[in-house]
């Protein structure tokens, strides 16, 4: 994944170029422009010079004064990147994406940072979903490095065969050989652009980090980055924390109807009441998203070394960033046997069968569709509340948000999702909630999403959010 730009900062610069140098243009009339812009101006040129703990303030600076702008939350992401910060990285350019940022560079550096901290899953499934953004040959190579290496080899052979025969190509196709284990066939395609003297030198490195746990030194030397110690970005800094006024008027809306409903006497089915104040707890929450037209999605990558290859000469490390950590090894399953006692019941005293008592699941239902107006709950008898996720501005997107919504927070596995049209102050929304909870469990479920860094709020089936417009389709877990 080479780089098509000139830079002195390091690997990254070039995934925000495209914008980048547009704004540096406007630099003269600086003091005219909003403080967002300003700020975002600078984190551009100090990536540029190679200042990363610079662009790192400058770029946080911005998403704080225009928190809603993807472009700013994406050169945040950037900055994290050349810095080392992972973990960071993978949650700005995440909220990128959230907004509405579809261009390939975000896409593709979202996924490089997910596979550097051990989370291939949510990376590969970002390629999948967005894989017409991402140009073939960085495609095959990010799938690669995600575990996917067959899949990657695929990728690249079908779009050397199209006619994509760049050094480049045919270079990411030898390393992807290599992490499939392939080293024969890695040898002969690296050695249509790597001189024989340096062939045994190049393979010897990939070696060097073909294992699976060395997924953190894989993209590192990849992006020629040296991974520090980050504990994420700033909690004050996050998506959740502030909602699109769109979404906050639906829930004022909202609170303001079950605020007014009269109270319910007592045995009676559950008044919308209560629903209000976990609502409250609940907030800020994620919230409406406009997406933004792809554009520069040609603008990732070519290479700056002589020799054409998938790693990048290793950039000088940040001033003052913290020292080198080893990259870490994921866990190995573990296997634990538990012994389970079981007492000899008496013969007089067998309890009878109505006695035990019955699980929690629902009644047996037809086997799941794909989508389905109304089904019962997959998890928990009660299906009296909701949990709402977010909020896009299309059905696909949400479609695929739930797929994401579900690999992130393990609590919403094998629950349905529950997708509704709104239009909210004239525009039209596609929201996506999780179905399947009493109200206890729809907060505890919340209150867990919003620990992960998420946003979200609970309601009542009976008393949905403001503004829809149709009634919700029911997507059946899988």
């Amino acid at each position: 994944m080479a780089r098509h730009t000139k830079r002195t900062s390091g690997p990254k610069l070039g995934l925000i170029m495209g914008t980048a140098v547009a704004s540096l243009a406007l630099a003269s009339c600086a003091s005219s422009a909003p403080p967002a812009q300003v700020s975002f101006n600078k984190a551009a040129s100090a990536l540029e010079k190679g200042n990363v703990g610079k662009a790192v303030s400058h770029a946080e600076a911005a998403v704080l004064a225009s928190p809603r702008d993807a472009e700013y939350r994406a050169i945040l992401g950037s900055a994290y990147l050349e810095a080392g910060r992972f973990q960071s990285a993978a949650t700005a350019f995440g909220e990128a994406l959230e907004l509405g940022d579809n261009r390939g560079r975000t896409v593709l550096s979202y996924a490089l940072a997910k596979t550097a901290i051990g989370d291939n899953r949510a990376a590969v499934g970002e390629l999948q979903a967005r894989q017409n953004s991402v140009p073939r040959a960085d495609l095959g190579l990010a799938l690669a490095l995600a575990g996917e290496a067959d899949r990657g080899v695929k990728v690249l052979i079908e779009s050397i065969r199209d006619g994509n025969t760049s050094p480049k190509a045919r270079q990411n196709l030898a390393y992807a050989y290599a992490l499939a284990g392939n080293w024969r066939a890695a040898r002969v395609m690296a050695a249509e652009d790597v001189p024989p003297a340096q062939l045994d030198a190049r393979l010897s490195d990939w070696a060097a980090s073909a294992r699976p746990e060395d997924h953190m030194m894989r993209v590192s030397k990849l992006l020629g980055l040296t991974p520090v110690s980050d504990a994420g970005q700033p909690q004050h800094l996050a998506l959740a924390n502030f909602p699109a006024f769109a979404d906050t008027v639906a829930e004022v809306e909202q609170l303001a109807s079950a605020d007014s409903a009269p109270v319910a006497a007592p045995k009676a089915a559950p008044s919308p009441a209560p629903v209000a104040a976990s609502a409250r707890a609940a907030a800020p929450r994620q919230s409406e998203a406009m997406a933004m037209g792809l554009s520069d999605v040609d603008g990732v990558t070519e290479n700056t070394r002589k020799t054409p290859a998938p790693t990048l000469a290793a950039a000088p490390a940040p001033a003052k960033a913290p020292a080198p950590v080893a990259a870490s090894r994921p866990a190995a399953p573990r296997f634990v046997s538990n012994a389970i006692v079981q007492s000899t019941p008496k013969p007089a005293s067998r309890p009878a069968p109505q006695a035990v008592s019955a699980p929690r699941a629902a009644a047996p239902e037809k086997a799941p569709t794909r989508t389905a107006s109304a089904s019962a709950p997959k998890t928990g008898s009660a299906d009296t509340h909701r949990v709402q996720l977010g909020s896009f501005n299309s059905k696909e997107v949400a479609e695929a948000k739930w797929e994401e919504f579900q690999r992130r927070y393990p609590a919403l596995r094998g629950h349905d999702a529950v997708l509704t049209e709104a239009q909210v102050n004239g525009r039209t929304f596609f929201r996506v909630a999780a179905a399947g909870f009493d109200a206890r469990d729809a907060r505890d479920v919340c209150g867990s999403v919003k620990r992960s860094g998420g946003g979200c709020f609970a309601y009542a089936k009976s008393s949905p959010p403001a503004g829809a417009v149709k009634r919700g389709v029911r997507v059946a877990a899988r």
